[in-house]
């Protein structure tokens, strides 16, 4: 069984600077913070190599005709909105969940989850700040569960991390036995809420298939889709972005039913798969500066025959 993971949840920058910007939020809150940012991030795009090495090949393939100059403007701008994700979602943890405003960017989408009878997956991205859309789901009155992988190497703390009252969600991990399987099954059995992260492998390339995306084949995960055909709950395809220095807008751009009972075969899974795929293309050409996958995505890697 290969193993194609290529990404590592070790986050950029130290402890030390993760650190200073959550003293900066506590005593000069949002403003503070990023009037700070501006400037740590002119430094690590312009001194450091691995932040370089880490965004280009997102900015190669969103951005095949620029280079220069041009392509150090895409590189900061990046950064940044990486690092407001990063400082917001440490202003949800200790200045509260007032501190930023969330609602659905068409108001028809949120009467989509509400109409929802039973249980469903939520199928999100490393795009905007996924942890603050997390700290809204349980207004939706059902259980919320997170399959979430922690590397020991992560040393920027999760929005729940900051405060006393623990996490707002069940986290389910699947570094753990058949990959936490029976866990999601049954929280899918009892029509509760499974967020599944769509955009990065973990561990085997026995649940990868390469699809196209921003214009070259890269690995994508299919265990959101084996989990709703085994289950047979829809797939709700969820995105949020910045838009204002306190505001998030979420949308829904697919709900996808898979077939039940479909095996083993990756290929058939590619219909579906693809759905996710073009609406995530379709995100950044939108927000080109709010998709954080600091990796290769498109890095050859063997797969299974």
């Amino acid at each position: 069984m290969g193993d194609t993971k290529q990404w590592t949840s070790k986050s950029m920058g130290t402890r030390f600077g993760h650190n200073f910007f959550y003293l900066m939020v506590k005593i000069g809150g949002r403003r503070a913070a990023y009037f700070v940012l501006y400037f740590i991030v002119f430094y690590y795009v312009i001194f450091h190599q691995a932040v370089k090495i880490k965004t280009e090949p997102y900015l190669t393939r969103r951005f095949p005709k620029t280079s220069g100059i041009k392509r150090i403007l895409q590189r900061y701008q990046l950064v940044l909105n990486f690092g407001k994700a990063l400082v917001d979602r440490a202003i949800l943890g200790i200045l509260g969940q007032a501190s930023i405003h969330m609602d659905f960017e068409y108001e028809a989408d949120i009467k989509k989850i509400r109409s929802l009878n039973s249980g469903f997956i939520l199928l999100m991205s490393h795009v905007g700040c996924w942890q603050g859309v997390m700290s809204a789901l349980p207004e939706l009155g059902k259980p919320v569960n997170l399959l979430m992988y922690r590397d020991e190497q992560d040393i920027d703390k999760h929005y729940f991390e900051h405060g006393q009252k623990g996490t707002p969600f069940n986290i389910i991990n699947p570094d753990q036995f058949l990959g936490g399987t029976i866990e999601m099954l049954k929280v899918l059995q009892n029509d509760e809420i499974l967020c599944i992260m769509g955009d990065r492998v973990f561990k085997s390339a026995e649940f990868t298939i390469k699809v196209d995306f921003l214009g070259k084949p890269a690995g994508f995960p299919l265990l959101a889709y084996k989990m709703a055909s085994i289950s047979g709950k829809p797939i709700v395809v969820l995105h949020s972005h910045k838009r204002g220095p306190d505001q998030y807008s979420l949308s829904i751009p697919e709900i996808i039913y898979v077939r039940k009972k479909l095996g083993k075969d990756r290929k058939v899974y590619m219909p579906y798969v693809t759905k996710f795929i073009a609406s995530l293309e379709a995100y950044t050409q939108r927000f080109p500066y709010q998709f954080f996958n600091f990796y290769d995505m498109w890095k050859e890697s063997v797969e299974p025959k």
